[in-house]
């Protein structure tokens, strides 16, 4: 049931927001060098290895410097890249990812393999099911940049503090999976973006 909606909504989404999709990439082109999209590996369902799609937010090998965005005026943020996130427009080339089957609308957001390998035998359980666009912690961490811009140690704050919340969040969703359960998390995600 939830491979059906999944595969519904992506569709008829790509479809619908497929102009907006273009002018998006349009205004990427314009800012910056590089291409539209960024592709990051992030561990998937089973523990396998996947590539995520977004929209390309920062200049052309930022990542290098660091897997985390520090807050608002992160200078590897390009000014186009600053909205896309700030709206979570930059999440949207992920309806591919759903389209694909690799991610579902709604499930445990991926981390890339630096992180996960921090987990518990036991936190393990969160990538046996195929993750999401957004979850409990997308909602709950909505300002992670922020939250990680207030020390100088960013790393160290995300892996001690973030990293175990957003672990215990995705085991209560496990707790609590279905399509009902989903449907608010969705509405719940759009209801922040645009506040």
């Amino acid at each position: 049931m939830k491979r059906i909606f999944d595969l519904l909504f992506s569709i008829l989404g790509l479809i619908i927001i497929s102009p907006f999709l273009l002018l998006i990439a349009t205004f990427i082109k314009l800012e910056s060098k590089g291409p539209v999209f960024y592709f990051q590996t992030r561990v998937g369902k089973n523990n396998k290895d996947f590539k995520i799609y977004k929209f390309r937010t920062m200049y052309v090998g930022s990542d290098i410097k660091g897997l985390l965005t520090i807050g608002d005026k992160d200078p590897r943020v390009t000014r186009v890249g600053y909205f896309l996130r700030k709206y979570k427009l930059d999440e949207f080339p992920q309806l591919i990812n759903v389209l694909i089957g690799n991610m579902s609308f709604v499930g445990p957001r991926p981390e890339v393999r630096k992180y996960v390998n921090y987990y518990s035998e036991d936190d393990l359980i969160i990538i046996s099911i195929k993750p999401g666009i957004t979850d409990y912690a997308s909602i709950y961490f909505r300002d992670e940049a922020e939250i990680l811009k207030s020390t100088n140690e960013p790393e160290k704050l995300y892996i001690e503090n973030i990293l175990p919340e957003k672990i215990k969040l995705n085991k209560e969703y496990l707790k609590n999976i279905g399509l009902i359960s989903d449907i608010k998390i969705i509405f719940k995600t759009i209801n922040i973006i645009f506040k």
